[in-house]
């Protein structure tokens, strides 16, 4: 009996010699462990990542806001300070008229030939204005609206017909674009 338990003592010294599956597992449990670690470093950097990616977007998008607010404001600058030079461009030719009319006006004697020239220059004025979006906002025999006409004057006792209607125009009023940019100065019936 003596020899089988000491058979019995190699078998076991024997066997524990050789991998024990607590051995496999407790391997298998380190490589799972680092396996962890590393899943748990690889979220972290890539949330790093993202975050640094989302601040490298986010201050691109406010660079890229500021210069369009920036390129705006110049924008807005240059309208105001150039903005009437479509306008003025159109009026030049006018002027060339007036100075062309001034210097024929003291040649001729005739008065006549000096109201045409004036005429011809007005007409070529109020075309050029009409171009540019600018009416005269009518006043004869109109209704008196406040949204046109400033009432200078009102004039009694010119009947029923008359009342609240446009009598006189003192100075007229224009729209530029139908925004009245100045009113008519007139006379109502009262």
């Amino acid at each position: 009996m003596d020899n089988i338990n000491k058979e019995e003592q190699e078998v076991n010294t024997d066997e524990m010699s050789v991998d024990s599956p607590n051995d496999e597992m407790t391997e298998q449990q380190s490589d799972t462990n680092v396996d962890i670690q590393d899943e748990a470093i690889d979220p972290l950097k890539a949330a790093e990542a993202q975050v640094a990616d989302l601040k490298d977007k986010y201050l691109r998008q406010v660079a890229e806001f500021d210069n369009y607010r920036k390129r705006t404001l110049k924008e807005r600058a240059e309208l105001i300070l150039n903005g009437g030079e479509k306008t003025i461009t159109a009026l030049l030719p006018i002027i060339d008229d007036m100075e062309r009319a001034i210097a024929s006006g003291e040649k001729t004697e005739d008065p006549q030939v000096l109201r045409e020239g004036m005429q011809l220059i007005y007409q070529k004025l109020m075309k050029t204005l009409e171009a540019q979006g600018v009416s005269k906002i009518d006043t004869e025999g109109a209704d008196f609206d406040t949204s046109l006409h400033e009432a200078i004057a009102l004039v009694p006792g010119m009947g029923d017909d008359k009342k609240g209607k446009v009598i006189d125009c003192m100075s007229t009023g224009y729209k530029l674009n139908d925004k009245v940019i100045r009113y008519a100065k007139v006379a109502v019936g009262q």
